[in-house]
């Protein structure tokens, strides 16, 4: 390696790439192609860098396996940060092996971290554990501080979701640790607003006819107390031991809900008829149907809570819980969930919001239309090139937003 290629890798380990470009700029052999990609990636130029580390990749040939990898991995990280979830995981887990095989102990960490944090991002907390659990035996072994800091973040996002709020503040102060050694700019900003994410309401208590919000760790609290919650988040009705999904079933969970705001009154017939079936007109059918459903509905939560039946409608009991709270989401509309994934400030395609979601790519693409034409999400780009975003929710965290596990699962 010559004199230039080895002061512009300098330079990018110390997060000039300027500095690197500078010495790198007029040159196509292959090493200069790989430290000019991921110059331009630093910079922001991400389909550029992508360009230059496909021509790197090709470049180096066969026989130059380990530098392959890299260009490999260094592509993965770009597609991570423009939020292209769809890029070839096997590639990826090719690279990993190779460099692994020739002792590159440092990329191949790196590689088995982008795999944790695509997982992280689309929910699969357990097979994203999976990944930082492969590296156990790396933890004792002294580790560049940017790759100290992307641990900790997996760890961190991975009890947000959780919520495991004491152990996300903990790796995020070892994250800012090894942010400020590593010192680089960017990784320092998205310690910084996960962090932040702790501090900001995530959920509304609705109580006693009352609401007020939740930060994350009084969330936790909540769902760790005795009280009843009807969870309007992941639609469960659950105390601190039990949790029961009506997820599958809105009739049931908005009769839950409507029962677990009025406790300890009672709700008529009329506005459950009204509001669980979306009618204005009640007959006999629909009061038919009613005691049908709640008759579900008692089924359903007998190991948490009686519904019982009052002079003009029906009431809430709680079992062992002394009370009942409903927690509901900061800010409730029909897209919600597109927007949390929206809101990192990250330009998104359709496609990875699918992933993300578990749902078809054409009713991503009609939800984010609505929401277009609402001037709450904007678009860039045509094609497969086009992307998604928009600024995140002042003063709002996303979390409970987010697809993952139940807490406590």
């Amino acid at each position: 390696m010559d004199a230039l290629i080895t002061a512009a890798a300098r330079a990018l380990a110390a997060g000039d790439a300027l500095g690197a470009l500078n010495r790198v700029a007029l040159r196509d052999d292959a090493p200069a192609l790989a430290l000019r990609g991921i110059a331009m990636a630093r910079l922001g130029e991400l389909e550029r860098a992508k360009a230059l580390l496909r021509r790197a990749a090709h470049a180096f040939g066969k026989k130059e396996a380990v530098a392959r990898a890299r260009c490999i991995v260094a592509e993965a990280e770009i597609a991570l940060a423009s939020r292209d979830l769809g890029w070839p995981a096997k590639a990826l887990d090719a690279a990993r092996a190779t460099l692994d095989a020739h002792g590159d102990r440092v990329n191949a960490a790196q590689a088995r971290y982008l795999e944790a944090r695509r997982l992280l991002l689309i929910g699969r907390l357990d097979e994203a554990e999976g990944r930082l659990a492969a590296l156990a035996d790396l933890n004792s072994a002294p580790l560049p501080p940017a790759l100290r800091t992307a641990h900790a973040l997996v760890v961190a996002g991975i009890a947000i979701r959780r919520l495991r709020t004491t152990a996300a503040r903990a790796a995020l102060a070892r994250a800012a640790e090894a942010a400020h050694d590593a010192g680089i700019a960017a990784l320092a900003a998205e310690v910084e607003s996960a962090t932040r994410s702790l501090d900001t309401p995530a959920a509304r208590l609705i109580q006693h006819g009352d609401e007020r919000l939740l930060r994350l760790d009084e969330v936790e609290a909540l769902l760790a107390s005795k009280a009843l919650v009807v969870d309007a988040c992941r639609h469960v009705v659950r105390d601190a031991h039990t949790v029961v999904s009506l997820a599958r079933r809105p009739v049931l969970f908005s009769l839950a809900r409507l029962l677990g705001e009025a406790w300890p009154g009672d709700v008529p017939r009329g506005t459950l008829i009204a509001q669980a079936f979306r009618t204005r007109f009640a007959d006999d059918s629909h009061r038919a149907r009613l005691r049908v459903e709640v008759g579900r509905l008692r089924t359903a939560l007998a190991p948490l809570a009686e519904v019982r039946a009052t002079k003009h409608g029906f009431e809430l009991i709680p079992g062992n819980a002394g009370e009942v709270a409903v927690l509901a989401r900061p800010i409730e509309e029909q897209h919600a969930t597109v927007l949390a994934l929206l809101a990192d400030g990250e330009p998104w395609p359709s496609s990875a919001l699918a992933l993300a979601l578990g749902a078809s790519q054409r009713t991503v693409q009609r939800a984010l239309d609505a929401l277009a034409a609402e001037g709450k999400v904007q678009s860039f780009g045509r094609g497969r090139a086009r992307r998604w975003m928009t600024p995140p929710v002042p003063g709002f965290t996303t979390t409970l937003l987010l697809p993952g596990p139940l807490p406590g699962t």
